[in-house]
């Protein structure tokens, strides 16, 4: 059987053949639309304006209120570091009716000036609740208050470390969910928004296993206050980093793209996008040799004791190529990603409802 769609078809039954490192072998029938600006190219001014406008609809927390939250900051109350410091665990009561069940939250120091999680609403991205400048004695950084994800990141259940790694399924969902959050930041806001600091340790899942995007801000522009930034690449976000990323760019969605095809490969193989046990491997040389070919299999991840679909793993493995050509333009766009990922999400729903339906008909034959 061969799936087809408007971008591009693949076999789920058969071997793919796919090059990553070659963009000739590589159609571009659908996308010959250009990227919009770049998240600096934007004027701050407007951000920063938008944000100002959102903060009457974020609530205001006193410094005794997250102290009371968290027991004083705790240690047991801390379930993290960051860039910033020490994240912590709290609990919060509503102010207008003490009555109402409590809500779990994160607290974190972070900028609310550049943090575009005060304008966004999505279910894929973590809530912003409030923030507190109260006490704060570090500049413009404030302490921020978020949506609790009691069920951890990605990074966490993809890791040796998780007791319970994410099943096929649930892996599937995660592409589905951090591609639509994608697709809103790209093209559904009224500015246009790249996700800068692209790991699966920055994205999180909620009590319902909804994966959301989180820890990210609008990118500062350059030093000279061109249509640059500088970039905050770091060890831990090197692997998701696109070839023609420089440390002073400026950024394209394409860039989210190769990123989000590195984090399908992660998916897939378990594997880290950086292995610092072999030489700091790329994921995606590493799993090159194996595409296309019949041991295909061998990259996917162990943990999962084959409880997948290699049909659905294979298809996965071909949309993460076409993320991650090395020609910008031939990438797909997040929205024609999302799309790919629904159907190959939806296929086996409808494999089912046909065999059911074909069962059905056998027994109203019997019937007759």
């Amino acid at each position: 059987m061969v799936f087809h769609c408007r971008c591009f078809s693949f076999p789920l039954e058969e071997e793919i053949d796919i090059d990553i490192e070659d963009p000739k072998t590589q159609t571009n029938s659908t996308l010959t639309e250009p990227f919009y600006t770049a998240p600096s190219e934007f004027n701050k001014a407007m951000v920063e304006d938008l944000v100002d406008n959102v903060q009457s609809n974020l609530r205001v927390f006193t410094y005794a209120e997250l102290e009371a939250a968290t027991n004083n900051f705790c240690e047991d109350s801390k379930i993290g570091e960051d860039g910033f410091g020490s994240v912590y665990k709290g609990v919060i009561k509503n102010p207008e009716n003490p009555l109402d069940e409590e809500n779990q939250v994160t607290i974190k120091y972070g900028a609310l000036k550049v943090n575009v999680l005060a304008v966004v609403e999505h279910p894929n991205i973590v809530k912003l609740i409030g923030y507190c400048r109260e006490g704060c004695e570090r500049g413009i950084y404030e302490l921020l208050v978020y949506e609790y994800m009691p069920n951890k990141s990605v990074n966490h259940h993809l890791s040796t470390k998780s007791g319970a790694p994410l099943s096929w399924a649930r892996r599937l969902k995660v592409a589905q969910d951090v591609a639509r959050a994608l697709t809103y930041l790209h093209e559904e806001m009224e500015f246009q928004y790249i996700f800068e600091d692209f790991t699966s340790s920055n994205i999180f899942l909620d009590e319902h296993w909804n994966a959301k995007l989180s820890d990210f801000r609008v990118a500062p522009l350059g030093p000279s206050g061109e249509l640059t930034h500088v970039s905050t690449m770091t060890d831990e976000t090197a692997g998701y980093t696109a070839p023609e990323h420089t440390f002073i760019l400026t950024q394209k969605p394409s860039s989210n793209t190769w990123s989000f095809g590195v984090l399908l490969f992660e998916l897939i193989t378990g594997r880290p996008p950086l292995d610092r046990t072999l030489s700091k491997q790329q994921l995606v040389e590493w799993v090159k040799p194996f595409l296309g070919s019949r041991k295909f299999k061998k990259i996917l991840d162990p943990k999962l004791e084959g409880k997948y679909s290699l049909e659905s793993a294979k298809s996965l493995s071909f949309i993460a190529n076409r993320c991650l050509s090395r020609n910008p333009t031939l990438r797909p766009n997040m929205r024609e990603i999302l799309g790919k990922v629904n159907e190959l999400i939806e296929l086996p729903l409808q494999a089912n409802n046909t065999a059911q339906g074909s069962k059905s008909m056998v027994r109203s034959r019997c019937c007759y």
